[in-house]
């Protein structure tokens, strides 16, 4: 008898469970976080314009000053192809954090290259400060132990790499690099500040430098000194609200000298914890002392 003829595989349709029969993921876990808040944040992010993080801009800012002082350097460049290199280096990063930045990302290549060619009149002027600092310090022996150990030199060279991006509009990039000086050094300069040459702070602990202020050269100041404003109204963003000192001028600790219109002259010593908010003529000596009024001690300077 012949063998039966095997039927043909019956063909099964494959069934799609309906949308509602799929069990929907649960929502994961987020630290015990409302949900609603987390789409805050969410949308937060997303609107959010790019920038650079502020750790890629210390590290920019620390291989900048370790190329143009050896003291700072993470590593040695002993030839001129390792200089040329960390240089063209410096300069794409710079443009990579100008362009990252909210301000002008589209002249970003042209700023980076404008700044590394700037760069030895930079290096000159943090050259002149350096010595300054080790003329005026007793403590200091010598422009290496400034260099390498000085919070005033570190404060006053970030200042100075930030103003000069401040000039030509890269002010995101410039407040990030002050605002890490800051909050390395206790010192707190705005990038607007003008500063003159051979500038030294010793110390420099809590020392404070307003947006308007104008400092000339060959100026010292100690911890805790403040160059403010008198007003903080928002009206009186675009005038002069913090002082003036001019060439050779020296304040002591504590010291506080407010207002826009006020300028202690050439020469001139400001004593600790001093109170100023009046223009003084060149080489005044102003000091602070108790008063005795009537019973009661008043304090002046």
């Amino acid at each position: 008898m012949a063998d039966p003829i095997p039927a043909h595989p019956a063909t099964v349709p494959t069934l799609e469970p309906h949308p509602a029969a799929v069990p929907m993921p649960e929502a994961r876990p987020a630290a015990g976080l409302d949900e609603a808040f987390l789409h805050e944040r969410l949308a937060a992010h997303r609107a959010c314009h790019g920038c650079p993080a502020p750790a890629e801009v210390t590290a920019w800012l620390d291989d900048l000053l370790g190329f143009a002082f050896p003291e700072l350097a993470r590593r040695r460049l002993t030839s001129l192809d390792a200089l040329r290199d960390e240089a063209e280096s410096l300069r794409r990063r710079l443009a990579h954090l100008l362009g990252e930045c909210p301000d002008a990302p589209e002249r970003a290549p042209s700023l980076a290259r404008t700044f590394l060619a700037d760069l030895p009149d930079l290096h000159a002027r943090l050259d002149e400060d350096a010595q300054a600092i080790v003329d005026g310090d007793p403590a200091a022996q010598g422009r290496a132990e400034v260099i390498r150990t000085y919070p005033g030199f570190y404060a006053i060279a970030a200042h100075r790499v930030a103003h000069a991006l401040l000039g030509p509009g890269a002010r995101t990039l410039a407040r990030m690099i002050a605002a890490h000086a800051h909050r390395s050094t206790g010192i707190d300069v705005h990038p607007a500040a003008r500063i003159g040459r051979r500038f030294c702070i010793d110390h420099g602990t809590g020392v404070v430098i307003g947006e308007t202020a104008v400092v000339g050269d060959d100026v010292k100041l100690y911890q805790g000194v403040t160059l403010g404003g008198l007003s903080v109204r928002k009206e009186d963003a675009a005038r002069k609200r913090h002082p003036t000192l001019e060439d050779r001028v020296v304040v002591y600790a504590g010291a506080t000298i407010l207002g826009g219109e006020t300028v202690v002259g050439h020469d001139s010593v400001v004593g600790g914890n001093v109170w100023l908010t009046r223009s003084v003529p060149p080489f005044t000596k102003l000091t602070y002392r108790p008063v005795e009024t009537a019973g009661a001690v008043r304090y002046g300077a």
